[in-house]
């Protein structure tokens, strides 16, 4: 993976080239005040109350920061686009960050919304400061990025339609559920429809029209059979291969490699519920107590908190105060 390809993923090169096949979207320059907000290692203040991140979870600022020019730019575009969106950066999605929104989802609403997703995410991090870690052209000068705040509409996506490409030289290789640790029992009663229509899709919309010969595109199979473009990224370990090992999709005689050249691309997917496997982000999640106490959605917890640190406090003044006492 060269980082030239990593460039080539940016949702603001793909997007313009299948704009028709994908969700519409808008994308707005991020400042670098907001850059350094972002990445500044702290508490969240969202509309007067205090949204910790888990990095610090009870330290905060003195005065909430205020983008106004940039607040009422992201406003002005979330009505545009029918008042809920789904935010990233120019490749990520704070997917790792779900778990502190107090409806669990990305849904957002207010460029309040989208702080507390971003701040709380590492995958918005690895954006933001290692975008090129895993490239082999390391000895290369860094490519110049120009950062962006990605909204695209909402839309109520069943996770059970979402799918992952992997391309190899312009031909579709691998496809694989996208959501593999639930069991979806129409992917198994389907599986030589969807697979034809996703290469289908791919021959006559995305094949030969990226920048690169070699991608990994997600696509989303709607309820009336269409197939929707949602996303790019590089080929290459920085891209989660699911079902698959980079081992098999990369080497010349892999078994994704050797089934295209015969039957069409290898399908895999999760076959029964004695398969699933837990999501891949429980691992950047944190206890529900901290959630709670963090955002304030349990009173009492939070009032059980400070009683704790007062009594601590009192104990440690105690002991303090014998130790000045004690005779010399």
């Amino acid at each position: 993976m060269k980082k030239e390809q990593v460039v080539n993923c940016q949702f603001s090169v793909w997007y313009p080239i299948f704009k028709k096949h994908t969700i519409k979207s808008l994308i707005l320059p991020l400042p670098q005040n907001v850059i350094d907000y972002l990445l500044d290692d702290g508490t969240l203040v969202v509309s007067g109350r205090y949204e910790s991140t888990h990095k610090h979870l009870f330290c905060s600022y003195d005065k909430a920061p205020e983008f106004p020019e940039f607040s009422s730019k992201v406003l002005e575009a979330i009505n545009a686009l029918g008042g809920r969106v789904f935010p990233k950066l120019n490749w990520s999605a704070p997917r790792d960050a779900n778990w502190i929104a107090l409806n669990s989802s990305l849904q957002c609403h207010s460029l309040s919304d989208i702080f507390l997703l971003f701040k709380s995410s590492d995958f918005i991090t690895h954006d933001l400061t290692q975008p090129f870690l895993q490239c082999s052209d390391q000895d290369s000068p860094d490519p110049v990025i120009n950062y962006e705040l990605v909204l695209r509409k909402w839309s109520e996506l069943i996770p059970g339609g979402e799918f992952r490409c992997f391309v190899k030289e312009n031909k579709l290789i691998a496809i694989s559920q996208r959501d593999y640790t639930q069991y979806y029992q129409h992917i198994l009663k389907q599986e030589e429809q969807i697979s034809q229509v996703i290469q289908d899709f791919f021959n006559e919309h995305i094949q030969y029209n990226f920048l690169d010969e070699d991608f990994v595109f997600d696509v989303y199979r709607d309820s009336q059979g269409r197939v929707w473009l949602i996303d790019l990224n590089p080929f290459g370990e920085v891209t989660d291969s699911l079902l698959f090992s980079w081992e098999e999709l990369t080497s010349g005689g892999g078994t994704a490699q050797q089934q295209v050249s015969h039957e069409g691309p290898a399908f895999r997917y999760t076959t029964s519920e004695v398969t699933v496997q837990p999501s891949p982000c429980l691992s950047y999640r944190i206890p529900r107590d901290f959630v709670d106490l963090s955002t304030g959605e349990d009173a009492y917890k939070l009032i059980d908190f400070l009683k704790l640190k007062k009594s601590q406090q009192e104990e440690s003044e105690e002991e303090e105060e014998e130790e000045q006492n004690v005779p010399q």
